[in-house]
């Protein structure tokens, strides 16, 4: 262990995903045993700004790995942008005796830890965020659960579209990625996916689909659509205009976010949380977690944040393939 480093903070930021916990809980055992002292700090940067910083230990991560949200709170901080907020995140951090911090959350999140660290705080980032978003890392802690969570609500909404002979368009989170639409519209065996990296905006195409799906007798419609391109209550009654077939729009929106995580959650979570307490220990900084080819390592903030990510061109084409 470095011989400056004593004490470490812990705190999510941005959108809660689930796993977060598992991960605090990781973070935070395996710097104790790493013999260091841990810090919590609530409700983001936003908190870090108001001072919301309290001692922990392992009785403060006791029984909730199995629990969905952030006990340590979350919120968006536009202060933190600015070259002030950063200055004074960086003192408060100092008064408190705090050496290093690991940050969980996404690219936002990453933005935060980078301007810390160059104001003298050891800085490492883990991946939490349900949309699959970030570059580096073929893994986002949150993915998981939030995909069993919409692929679920997707059923049921298929049940009841099937019954009144509905199309049905569905709208799934994600920000600007489409990997939640993209995963449940193949595991749901969707007749159409609508993502921002594939998608012509031409509804006409949509339209032909489900006029001759309804010619060779499917009883129902079903429309993955992706947060990115939005406006599925628009789109549902320009479809029926045109179709003539009844047609709804569910939004499923921050359910996709809750509830208890899945094992592939939990797991990602607490590995990637035990490997940031050991490469913080180290004296390490300015590094973010990732999972890379089934191998947990860690990369630098900056060349993270400049990581562009694609969806596979094959998953897309298989997806419109079996749908047909």
């Amino acid at each position: 262990m470095a011989d400056s480093i004593k004490t470490i903070g812990i705190l999510t930021s941005g959108g809660d995903a689930p796993g977060m916990n598992a991960a605090i809980r990781a973070v935070c055992r395996k710097a104790l045993v790493n013999g260091l002292k841990v810090k919590g700090i609530e409700r983001g940067y936003t908190g870090l700004l108001h001072e919301e910083i309290f001692d922990m230990d392992k009785k403060s991560v006791s029984d909730i790995i199995q629990r969905g949200g952030t006990i340590l709170g979350t919120a968006r901080c536009e202060e933190m942008r600015t070259e002030e907020g950063q200055q004074e995140a960086a003192n408060i951090l100092h008064k408190h005796g705090i050496d290093g911090i690991v940050v969980i959350g996404g690219d936002g999140s990453y933005k935060g830890a980078l301007a810390l660290s160059r104001h003298g705080i050891r800085t490492v980032g883990i991946p939490g965020t349900i949309d699959l978003d970030i570059a580096c890392t073929d893994y986002t802690i949150g993915f998981d659960t939030a995909i069993n969570t919409a692929m679920q609500a997707i059923d049921k909404v298929r049940d009841t579209s099937s019954s009144h002979e509905r199309c049905s368009i569905i709208e799934v989170m994600g920000r600007n990625a489409g990997y939640i639409a993209l995963w449940c519209g193949i595991a749901n065996g969707a007749e159409d996916i609508l993502i921002p990296e594939n998608y012509d905006y031409n509804e006409q195409r949509i339209v032909d689909n489900i006029i001759n799906n309804r010619k060779h007798g499917k009883r129902h419609h079903i429309i993955i659509n992706a947060e990115g391109i939005g406006h599925s209550t628009s789109m549902a009654r320009r479809i029926e205009a045109a179709t003539g077939i009844e047609t709804r729009a569910t939004i499923l929106g921050y359910m996709q976010r809750g509830g208890s995580p899945t094992t592939k959650d939990r797991f990602y979570a607490s590995i990637m949380g035990a490997y940031a307490a050991d490469i913080i220990a180290a004296g390490r900084t300015n590094r973010v977690v990732a999972l890379r080819k089934g191998e947990i390592v860690d990369i630098d903030i900056e060349e993270a944040l400049a990581m562009q990510k694609s969806i596979p061109e094959y998953q897309f084409q298989v997806a419109m393939e079996l749908s047909r």
